[in-house]
């Protein structure tokens, strides 16, 4: 049987998210993200694409990296405005029934006790189908924003991500035992003193000595996402990841990323396939390869290179305005996302560097994904060629417009990649996690967030 092809929906809560200037095009709808409307549309879209979920990114600051201020990010749209992701997944939930929703949240800023309320509420509204992207923060402008000069050095930040996930699972795990809340009627008791307990958290970064607010939801922990593909992300990823999202220009990176993340959860006691992989894609498409090219050099007359600029510069903390449009990016180190700078410098499918000018134009429309324009039986052999060459499980959808993209999507490639057997059907019943992993809705006993799980008082005597 060929390997089945995974989609995921990447949008964000603001204006042209990974397509800085596609706003003025005419059939574009994201500068409607404020219109609640919009957003239920989208994820009845999607579900009836039978897509896996909705992976909604977040900034908490501004990019200002490229030539040293706001400006440009302000004047092109490149994700600012924005609003906050979590407050869409209630009303996209109520309009489907099976799709799921990656939330972006960081570990920086928010302390770890309110969040995790915050996730379980959203886990009990959405019947289990909700999902946290684990962050540790990339943007300078963050940090002075809640009181710092400037963020930890990126392995620091993991090192707070790791007892953050640590205080999380003791909430969601370890706080209330399964049968805790009673509802006896004729007793009066809600819920048994007994059966929930506190998780007694003294740390180097957090004390949360008291229980979980909120009774155990039917995933309890979210499932985890993440998205780190340098050394120490995929270290955190292999722990604690059952979705992994990366990027990469070329199929040979790729093919090299998804290896080093499956032996990393191999070496982390887990199963290679223990995370599904999908990696950042934008596909522009038609009836025929005509069209798709004609529709291509349509988008490409919006695309801004500035803006484009301005997203690769806090990606890759590095201010490309300093470059020549001419020069390689080279050999450059990086406190920001270390994988969007090692992205390019590996050689392009024709084997030279990668220029500044080059990932502006590439940037305009995808970000730090490739795009891929053709008819949907082009499209299909490219996804599946990508797929069987690199051992990733999906792709992560990006926009050129929304949701015109996602529409064709569902209009020309589904059809097509279902004909060929190779795409759902259908969706599998139950929690997010157990569409994705197909056993059950709770961490699994290998998963490092299980050895917080409460021992029930009667089971230890």
């Amino acid at each position: 049987m060929p390997k089945q092809i995974r989609f995921n929906a990447f949008d964000m809560n603001c204006v042209a998210h990974q397509a800085s200037g596609m706003w003025r095009h005419p059939d574009d709808r994201s500068s409607e993200y404020t219109d609640l409307a919009y957003w239920t549309s989208l994820a009845q879209l999607l579900e009836r694409g039978g897509f896996d979920g909705i992976f909604i990114a977040d900034v908490l600051g501004t990019y200002d990296v490229y030539g040293g201020s706001n400006e440009a990010a302000i004047r092109n749209g490149a994700q600012v405005p924005v609003n906050d992701p979590v407050l869409l997944v209630s009303a996209m939930a109520a309009v489907t029934e099976h799709l799921g929703f990656g939330i972006t949240a960081g570990t920086a800023y928010e302390h770890p006790y309110p969040f995790a309320r915050r996730m379980s509420t959203l886990d009990h509204l959405t019947k289990g189908r909700v999902g946290w992207n684990v962050v540790t923060g990339y943007l300078p402008s963050a940090a002075r924003n809640m009181g710092h000069e400037d963020q930890l050095q990126h392995d620091d930040r993991y090192d707070v991500a790791d007892e953050y996930l640590e205080v999380l699972y003791k909430l969601w795990e370890g706080s209330w035992e399964d049968d805790a809340v009673v509802r006896d009627r004729e007793s009066g008791i809600f819920t048994d003193p007994d059966k929930v307990h506190e998780i007694g958290h003294r740390g180097t970064h957090f004390t949360v000595p008291g229980i979980h607010l909120s009774e155990p939801s039917i995933q309890r922990s979210p499932v985890i996402y993440q998205a780190g593909a340098s050394p120490r992300g995929i270290r955190f990823a292999a722990s604690n990841a059952e979705a992994i999202f990366v990027a990469s220009s070329t199929k040979a990176g790729l093919a090299a990323t998804v290896g080093r993340i499956r032996d990393a959860l191999e070496a982390a006691g887990r199963d290679r396939y223990a995370a599904k992989i999908y990696t950042l894609l934008t596909i522009i498409t038609d009836e025929t390869s005509e069209k798709a090219h004609a529709k291509h050099a349509d988008y490409l007359r919006y695309a801004s290179e500035e803006g484009a600029l301005v997203f690769m510069s806090g990606w890759m903390g590095i201010d490309l305005s300093r470059y020549d449009p001419d020069e390689p990016i080279g050999n450059v180190e990086s406190n920001a996302i270390q994988s969007a700078v090692a992205n390019f410098q590996e050689a392009n499918d024709d084997g030279g560097e990668f220029r500044v000018r080059d990932i502006a134009r590439m940037g305009a429309i995808g970000g730090l994904g490739p795009r891929i324009v053709g008819s949907p039986t082009e499209i299909a052999d490219v996804l599946q060629e990508w797929v069987e060459e690199t051992d990733v499980d999906g792709f992560n959808l990006a926009y050129a417009i929304t949701p015109g993209t996602f529409e064709d999507v569902v209009e020309h490639i589904v059809p097509e990649l279902r004909r060929r057997g190779v795409y759902p059907e259908e969706y599998t019943p139950g929690s997010l996690r157990h569409k994705l992993s197909g056993r059950g809705d709770r961490l699994p006993e290998e998963h490092p967030g299980s050895r917080h799980r409460v021992t029930p008082r009667s089971a230890a005597g």
